[in-house]
Formats: structure tokens, sequence, C-alpha cells
């Protein structure tokens, strides 16, 4: 009895230590950051910021500017994919194109960050997932910012409204199922043309996964900004969840 007692035991504490092991599996990031055109300074410094913070959280971080990358095998090693910047149109083949899409139907996250609007025009279920697509944008300035939603992670800690400066996309083909959690205030600066209805960051589920995008991040300085990356780590958290 006490030899079955010992083994029950010994199951037992298994049993916990396997699930303790499983729980602090390290989450997997990729980061995107291909450019078939313009180039955006701040990658390198987003890269930076990103490996800062990932060996904070104990996360696992890899860097990619390769489609080749987008394939079954490689994509279910990743939690979260994070498009830092990319730019370029019919950037990925159809079976790249076709194991994003199932990555994201098998319940992965995706994080777009600024010019990730400004890419794979060509490609509507992508433009659904990201939320929107680049049209333009005025010069660097200033501008108010509105929180929309202040219950979000990416945004709980902001004022009601706030200063910033980068460069103030506009968008077409916005996703009407996006949640958005801040928008521009057009008439605090010049150049917007989204007719005073200007989101600039947002959030929804999608085919089977999460999607998370900031229009921020055009500027060097923003990764350096605790604000601004508070905001991002924010949202990466929520698509990890």
């Amino acid at each position: 009895m006490k030899k079955k007692s010992i083994l029950i035991l010994s199951f037992l504490t298994l049993l916990c230590v396997s699930g303790f092991a499983l729980q602090r599996k390290p989450k997997n990031l990729l980061v995107f950051s291909y450019t078939q055109k313009y180039r955006h300074k701040s990658i390198e410094p987003g890269k930076e910021s990103l490996t800062k913070w990932a060996k904070q959280k104990g996360y696992q971080i890899d860097f990619s500017e390769n489609p080749n990358d987008f394939s079954d095998d490689n994509l279910k090693k990743y939690n979260a994919l994070i498009f830092l910047n990319p730019t370029g149109t019919n950037v990925f083949t159809d079976s790249q194109k076709s194991a994003f899409k199932k990555y994201i139907n098998k319940g992965g996250g995706f994080v777009g960050i600024h010019a990730a609007t400004d890419f794979c025009f060509e490609w509507e279920w992508y433009g659904k997932l990201v939320g929107a697509f680049f049209t333009n944008h005025p010069k660097i300035q200033e501008a108010t910012i509105k929180v929309i939603d202040n219950k979000h992670q990416s945004t709980s800690f902001l004022d009601k409204e706030f200063r910033y400066t980068d460069e103030w996309y506009n968008f077409k083909d916005l996703n009407p199922e996006v949640k958005v959690l801040l928008a521009l205030d057009e008439s605090s600066y010049t150049g917007g043309t989204m007719n005073g209805n200007h989101p600039i960051a947002w959030y929804h589920k999608f085919d089977g996964g999460k999607s998370f995008y900031t229009g921020l991040g055009h500027r060097d300085e923003c990764f350096s900004d605790p604000l601004f990356m508070k905001h991002l780590e924010g949202g990466i958290e929520y698509v990890l969840k």
C-alpha cells in the first residue's frame, strides 16, 4: 500500500513538473522587415528595442527579410509575426501566401507597425488582416491623438488625448471589423484626408487569429520612446494571449 502511494505521489509530481515546463515554454516571435523600395531608418532601432524587450520577457526572437521563411514548417515555430515597416508588392509566392494564411487560421498572432499597411497591396486577404492600406502622408509633424479605447493593454496607460510627432498615414480599404484604439484629430495637423474619421491604431480577431496594428513607428525616436514602446508591447501581448 505504501509503495502504491509513493508511485501515485511520484506520478502527480511528474505531472506538476511537466505542466510547469509547458507553462514556462518561451514565446517565439518572428520580426519581418523585408523592403522592396523605400526602407525606413527606424527598422534597425526597432530591432534593437524589440530584442531588449524580448530578453526581459524571456521570449525568443528571430529576424527575417526573406519571404522564403514563410513556409508551413517554419511559421509553426512562432507565436506571433511582427511586421516591422516592410514595403513592397507581390512579395510572396502563392505557396508562401498559403502558409501565412494557414498560420493565422490556426490561431497565429500578427502585429503590423507603421509601413505594414504599405505592403502587399495586391492581396486583399492581407489588407483585411492588417486592417487597411496606406494611400499617402503629409510631412512629419505633431498631431493630437485621441484614445478611443482605454481598456486595451496597448492604450490603458495613455491620457484621453495626447500630442505626438510622427508621419501620419492616410488609409483606404479600412476593414470595418477592426476595433479602433487610437484616432487622429485631423484639425490638429495638416494633411489628413479621412474626413475626420481617422483611426491610427486598432486590433481585431481575424480568420482564426489575432491582429494588432499601429500607424506610429516611422521615426527612429519612436523605438527609444517609453510611451510608444509600451503601446507596441501591449499590442504584441494582445496577439500572444
